[in-house]
């Protein structure tokens, strides 16, 4: 097949190839996205997105095939490259320094200079805050970047590309960490930069919003194209279908009311940070036995605080941990571990995972003091660590071909799977799961909420943090919102909708009932009334 000419399109990547020792990540792929349009990219963790944008981005080099920008074909040794010939990029995992402003995040490595040499600060807010009114994507340069929300980092994130002049922007998985309303801005913000010219490559596994924001979709599997569609052409199911050979997944429902027994209660926990600074108030909750309960809440309104407060991570300064009928308060982790607390990290790499170790050693993180990976607590015995791992993979369909593979040769999807097996295999009496399904596909998605579902029905209490609203509301038996540290609201998952618990996620519904920190701790079953309260702000 012969390259095409090229034309007016912003990209065309053609036959692209990329291979990794024992892996073939792009095979021939193609991919044509028109200039002035958001051309979105489907696929599973492990399909090749990520290579493909790399590739774009000059990130890692290409074995075969051929790219043209701008009608220009051309080849990247680097993302300076890319920069120079007006594309940028915006990942998944902000790159800021949360120790400066927002203005010297967005100038850092492209200060302008004035006479001598000198930054010149006044030319940069100027051309920042242009660049600001003319996309809405206005932001405070003086605010240090720690104090800013999710949102709004993004938003410098997407400043940031314009201001080096991209004309052509990736943005990988941009709304896995917002609320409802935080999407629809930056879907405003993504029209008014395609208004204006710009092209954007949009990520994203939420189909939903696929569907509705880009004009054109490309999907991947298993590392090639299977085809390139409009929104108006397809449904959620058909895009599923393309990606993984089946329907798309849902949380499914509820068959078994929770028990009157309470696994886990929580009594009044405060946490203060490094800087003395209070980041749970006073936080009361219980989780009953066969109960998933959900905890809403934008990030860094002390989710974190909370799972590292009830694993025994960081201390608190007052309250309680009772499990079942055993006051843990003062507990190490190793023992609240061996206690029977299951923990599925909200960062499967930097908490769930030693990336270089074989699985059936991953397989045991957290539990290696316990038979059968210990003999008497202190020896190591491999066989039963290796007969344990085995269990893993093959109950949680963890796909790899041994157990001796690395743990970062594995996908997102089974890396997820793996930590939940090495996880249920151990009979937990409570799960700790935060953002179980963040950044895997929909097929692994499936999976993960098949095994919530099973651990509910079969008795386990599982107290879910999330920032899926869908997710949230379709497996909790309860929800919870948490706000500056505060749990502000007990909502009924079978009546609340997104937008109701993303307002109360962001404080928008202000209902100032009293001591917003002892909500969550009513009889099983119960379901709590939508807009209860929220905090004070």
């Amino acid at each position: 097949m012969e390259a095409p000419k090229p034309t007016a399109e912003a990209i065309i990547l053609h036959n692209i190839t990329k291979r990794f020792p024992g892996v073939l990540a792009n095979d021939r792929v193609s991919l044509h996205v028109k200039a002035g349009e958001i051309h979105a990219v489907c696929g599973e963790n492990g399909a090749g997105k990520s290579t493909l944008m790399k590739i774009l981005y000059g990130m890692i080099p290409y074995d075969e095939g051929e790219m043209f920008v701008d009608g220009k074909k051309t080849r990247f040794r680097s993302p300076k490259d890319a920069i120079a010939a007006g594309i940028g990029m915006v990942h998944q995992h902000f790159m800021l320094a949360d120790n400066l402003t927002v203005l010297e995040n967005i100038i850092l490595g492209e200060e302008p200079a004035g006479r001598l040499g000198r930054l010149n600060f006044k030319q940069a807010r100027d051309r920042i805050n242009t660049l600001g009114k003319a996309y809405g994507l206005e932001v405070d340069l003086d605010e240090p970047i720690s104090e800013l929300g999710i949102g709004e980092r993004q938003r410098v994130e997407i400043i940031k590309a314009l201001f080096r002049g991209a004309r052509i922007l990736i943005l990988d998985e941009p709304t896995s960490v917002l609320v409802p309303h935080e999407v629809e801005e930056l879907f405003r913000n993504m029209r008014e930069m395609v208004s204006r010219g710009e092209t954007i490559i949009f990520i994203d596994h939420k189909l939903e919003e696929v569907l509705e924001i880009a004009e054109r979709i490309t999907v991947l599997r298993a590392g090639r194209a299977v085809g390139t569609v409009k929104p108006d052409d397809v449904t959620k199911r058909d895009l599923a279908e393309m990606m993984v050979g089946s329907e798309l997944p849902a949380p499914g429902a509820k068959t078994t009311r929770p028990s009157s027994q309470t696994s886990l209660r929580v009594d009044n926990l405060s946490i203060l940070d490094s800087e003395e600074r209070e980041v749970l108030a006073g936080v009361s909750l219980d989780v009953h036995k066969g109960e998933i309960l959900g905890v809403a809440g934008v990030e860094g309104n002390g989710q974190q605080e909370l799972v590292e407060a009830l694993l025994g991570i960081i201390p608190a300064i007052g309250g309680k941990v009772i499990l079942e009928d055993e006051d843990i308060s003062g507990w190490t982790v190793r023992a609240r571990r061996e206690a029977g607390i299951g923990y599925i990290p909200e960062d499967r790499h930097r908490r769930g995972l030693l990336l270089p170790a074989p699985l059936w050693e991953n397989a045991m993180l957290g539990h290696q003091g316990m038979p059968p990976f210990s003999k008497r607590g202190f020896w190591l015995n491999i066989s039963g660590a290796r007969r344990k791992a085995t269990e893993c993979v093959e109950g949680f369909d963890v796909r790899t071909p041994s157990i001796n593979v690395a743990a970062h040769a594995l996908s997102g999807g089974n890396q997820q799977k793996l930590i939940i097996g090495r996880e249920m295999v151990m009979n937990p009496r409570l799960l700790i799961a935060a953002h179980p399904t963040r950044g895997i596909d929909v097929g692994a998605q499936a999976a993960v909420w098949e095994g919530l579902r099973k651990a509910r029905e079969e008795g386990l209490a599982v107290l879910l943090i999330s920032a899926d609203l869908d997710e949230l509301i379709g497996l909790s038996d309860r929800l919870l919102v948490i706000y500056r540290g505060r749990i502000v609201a007990e909502l009924d998952p079978e009546t609340v909708t997104p937008h109701e618990l993303g307002a109360h996620m962001t404080g928008v519904e202000t209902t100032d009932q009293g001591d917003a920190g002892s909500i969550g701790t009513g009889d099983a079953g119960s379901t709590g009334t939508a807009g209860l309260i929220t905090a004070p702000a």
